[in-house]
């Protein structure tokens, strides 16, 4: 038998008693005298011992090496699918614990961070995440004889470098499959929409002109029951323009119905925060007026009333929708900003998947 160098060989037996070198180390053949019957190996632990087979050392072919790089990407895509269930499981298990019925204090407010770290890839924050321990060799045989595709080579005849892709791809999975499930647990609980789409594309930063996003008035944040500062109402249009910072966006006249109801609660609220504290009769329609706009729709049109907020009876506006059915609503009048869409407790608006081209045609959900 002889051997050529750069083939990949195992060990089997070496009749060294002082190498650390140990049944089924693997190396790579440098050199082989035929005379001499020596086998110069380059091994993978670092060890150059030279094998002397006519004094009882011996050494194996590794069997597989002819595997192609587009075969081993496929042993490796299954290994690292089989690492995403137990990577799904123990981010279920983990969000019990940290967003679920075992969990302590505001859980909206974890979940925002936990999606704020996601976002920017905050390790603060990611390294309390469950992940895969890639240094963990036990378990790479039994993984890969479960995980690897039908005509993989054989374990035993995978060089050193091969086992530890095989690992490190098992916990890619995994850990991808951990940031992927706690994303979405986290949007689950904090979606106004009621389920786990990602909204992330409608952060207030992304948003740009002629793209979608949603949008409230910078007076809009309010403490709620728990103390949280929050937006009611969020409505979803499409960014046409800014002025002085403000946002101008279009909307359709479903959510421009809402700006409208919108407007109408929070001046019932104020009133009745001014009857709380005693204003009655004309003093308490003058507050109110002089406060907030009076907004109606009068067929297709709104009417803008602010006469009273600006002492200036030419102080109305009438704003019609336009070609395509949809309104500006107070666009370049009141302060509107664009916001995140979790920090709204209800959305108006169908909204847009991640890419989707702003539409005139967005609709209620």
């Amino acid at each position: 038998m002889t051997y050529q160098p750069g083939e990949r060989v195992a060990l089997v037996h070496t009749t060294d008693p002082h190498t650390q070198l140990r049944p089924g180390d693997q190396g790579t053949v440098r050199r082989y005298d035929p005379d001499r019957r020596i086998v110069d190996v380059d091994w993978d632990s670092g060890s150059r011992l030279a094998m002397i087979l006519d004094t009882g050392d011996r050494i194996r072919r590794i069997a597989g090496q002819d595997v192609t790089d587009a075969d081993w990407q496929r042993v490796l895509d299954a290994l690292r699918a089989a690492g995403t269930a137990p990577g799904r499981e123990s981010a279920q298990w983990w969000a019990q614990d940290v967003l679920g019925g075992r969990a302590r204090g505001s859980v909206a407010a974890t979940a925002r961070q936990v999606l704020t770290a996601v976002d920017d890839g905050d390790p603060a924050v990611l390294d309390g995440l469950p992940a895969a321990d890639r240094y963990f060799l036990t378990e790479d045989r039994d993984r890969y004889a479960e995980a690897a595709p039908d005509g993989a080579p054989a374990w035993d005849g995978l060089t050193t470098a091969r086992c530890d892709q095989t690992r490190w791809a098992w916990c890619d999975g995994f850990d991808a499959a951990v940031t992927d499930e706690v994303a979405r647990q986290c949007r689950v609980l904090l979606n106004p929409t009621g389920d786990d789409r990602d909204l992330s594309h409608l952060h207030p930063k992304q948003v740009r002109i002629g793209e979608p996003g949603v949008f409230a008035g910078d007076w809009a944040w309010t403490p709620n029951s728990d103390g949280e500062v929050r937006i009611p109402v969020g409505f979803v249009g499409t960014l046409v323009d800014t002025w002085n910072g403000w946002a101008v966006f279009t909307c359709t006249r479903q959510v421009a119905e809402a700006i409208v109801a919108e407007q109408q609660a929070a001046r019932d609220r104020y009133r009745q925060h001014l009857a709380d504290q005693g204003v009655t009769g004309s003093d308490l329609d003058d507050l109110v007026d002089e406060s907030m706009a009076r907004m109606r729709f009068d067929g297709d049109v709104i009417d803008v009333d602010e006469s009273r907020v600006h002492y200036d009876p030419e102080a109305v506006q009438r704003i019609a929708p336009n070609a395509d059915g949809e309104y500006i609503v107070m666009g370049w009048a009141w302060t509107w900003i664009p916001v995140h869409p979790y920090d709204c407790d209800h959305l108006v608006g169908d909204i847009p998947a991640p890419g989707e081209q702003p539409s005139s045609a967005l609709g209620a959900p």
